[in-house]
């Protein structure tokens, strides 16, 4: 608990809203330290299933790269190989994949491998 605390508590999240209700959430955080604090990462990007047909998704990555831009010069993720509807919108906004880490998360004896995404933010890219 205390890990999550410190991880919030050194991040911006945003959540997406219809009709009053969360549907979409993200966390957007720096890195720390004084060698990476170039680069940030999104975190905990979730859309829900009946609103992951709409735009919102796009939106919010849209929102925490405008965020980010103010910040950082490049931006980072992680997304499950197989969700390949996320892949396409990270790489819709620019990201480049450019790894995988194999076996990178494990629920319920499944193994899932995660690719590394990244997008330069800086001034010579936009």
């Amino acid at each position: 608990m205390s890990s999550f605390s410190t991880t919030l508590g050194n991040s911006t999240v945003l959540g997406a809203f219809r009709d009053s209700k969360l549907v979409a959430i993200a966390g957007f955080a720096v890195q720390q330290g004084q060698k990476m604090a170039h680069k940030g990462v999104i975190w905990g990007m979730y859309v829900q299933p009946s609103a992951s047909r709409g735009r919102i998704g796009r939106q919010l990555v849209e929102a925490i790269l405008d965020l980010a831009r103010q910040r950082v010069e490049l931006i980072q993720l992680t997304v499950v190989r197989d969700n390949e509807q996320a892949r396409r919108l990270y790489a819709s906004l620019g990201f480049l994949e450019y790894g995988i880490e194999k076996n990178a998360l494990k629920q319920n004896g499944r193994y899932y491998d995660e690719i590394l995404m990244a997008k330069d933010l800086s001034e010579k890219s936009n």
